[in-house]
């Protein structure tokens, strides 16, 4: 029975001797053994396996399959049929201490506003729950997070209780149960009534702390990350850290970080902005420097290391100054090749001709208009031979026009 599993019986068991009933390879030829009974914790609603030792031998995973809970060890045990487990006791209260603040926090939304939690996730570092709501405020965490710790700091009791189908009208379950055999209630009282299979402390105060990190848009949920017990502490930590090291780069201090950073914001806009005007006169000095060496109406240049972006903007401010030509450029950059083909407005000829003939040189796509086509593809030949063979597709031109 579910009731007699160890992990269930004293979820504070760290140690304890069992026997081994099976020892078997998976599908993935990991091995397993199956004990008569374990306190290792399988995956399962929301939180993770619990990890340690069998007889020294490192547990990597532990899930439940067709009815048996198969422990995953990192090398074959001994054969033999009595083992001592000792659990990672540290990653368990840590994943109590999270599961526990989950309840605590689901509660607290439903209290507070009626937004029912649909999902709960326990990762690595942080946990999160999502609410069946599009919306959260700040004012509506702040006051959730705040009845949470409230209760936390109340040390009320957590039951746990196992129940039958009939029994559960005796208590305002928070939702519907998934199982109808072997019912596991775990109880705040007065605040939160749930099926739930997962371990947890005796009280709330040993959650600790529950503080909330941040949120986010999830479909037509809302995502809330949070942390509890000692993953406060150590998110402290990190941000502590991290503000240290940004204090010290803008020569600024901790509390006056903010104000720094929007001021080089600022700045970085501005240069941002001048970068852009300066970049934008240069191409229209780089314009007229085409424009001079154009042969045959046609403006022609390679270019390394120019985005498909500068090549678009170079010319169109060139067929934008002269109406009878023809522009062609090619810039090798990253390890591709890009073009672009533009004509003026008093010529006829279709720069899809020049595309369509250039492409399979280069196995590459391409795409646009008559009077404007680009692409691009890999360096099978240089940037100056593609240059040649666009300049070559228009062999008949301007007499086509």
């Amino acid at each position: 029975m579910l009731k007699n599993r160890l992990y269930y019986e004293n979820p504070y068991c760290k140690t304890f001797s069992s026997s081994i009933v099976k020892s078997s390879q998976d599908t993935d030829s990991n091995s397993y053994v199956v004990l008569e009974n374990t306190a290792f914790y399988p995956t399962g609603g929301g939180q993770p396996y619990d990890t340690g030792t069998l007889n020294g031998v490192r547990v990597l995973n532990v899930e439940e399959v067709e009815g048996e809970i198969r422990h995953t060890m990192e090398e074959v045990l001994d054969s033999t049929d009595e083992v001592v487990g000792v659990v990672d006791w540290e990653r368990r209260f840590d994943h109590m201490q999270q599961h526990a603040g989950q309840h605590i926090l689901t509660a607290a939304f439903v209290e507070l506003f009626g937004f029912p939690t649909v999902s709960f996730h326990l990762g690595k570092e942080i946990v999160s729950i999502d609410l069946a709501v599009e919306g959260v405020s700040l004012e509506q965490l702040d006051a959730a997070e705040k009845l949470a710790n409230v209760i936390i700091v109340e040390n009320r009791l957590i039951e746990t209780k196992w129940v039958t189908e009939n029994e559960l009208d005796n208590y305002s379950l928070r939702k519907q149960l998934a199982v109808s055999d072997e019912i596991r209630l775990v109880i705040i009282p007065d605040l939160d009534y749930n099926g739930c299979g997962g371990t947890h402390p005796s009280s709330t105060g040993e959650v600790g702390v529950l503080k909330i990190l941040s949120t986010e848009k999830e479909k037509r949920k809302v995502r809330v990350h949070f942390v509890c017990g000692g993953r406060v502490v150590e998110q402290l930590h990190k941000k502590n850290r991290e503000l240290a090291a940004t204090s010290k780069l803008l020569s600024a201090p901790e509390d006056g970080v903010a104000a720094s950073v929007e001021k080089l914001l600022e700045s970085n806009h501005f240069l941002e902005k001048s970068l852009k005007e300066m970049r934008e006169t240069i191409l229209t000095f780089e314009a007229k420097d085409l424009l001079n060496k154009q042969e045959d109406g046609i403006v022609k240049a390679s270019f390394a290391n120019r985005t498909v972006q500068e090549l678009q903007k170079l010319s169109k401010l060139l067929v934008a100054e002269t109406a009878d030509i023809i522009v062609l450029l090619v810039a090798e950059s990253d390890g591709r090749l890009q073009f672009v083909a533009a004509r003026g407005a008093s010529v006829e000829t279709s720069m899809k001709q020049v595309a369509s003939a250039i492409l399979p040189a280069i196995n590459g796509k391409g795409g646009g208009s008559d009077a404007f086509v680009q692409g691009g593809g890999e360096p099978t030949i240089s940037a100056d031979e593609l240059l040649q063979e666009m300049v070559e597709s228009l062999e008949h031109w301007p007499s086509s026009m």
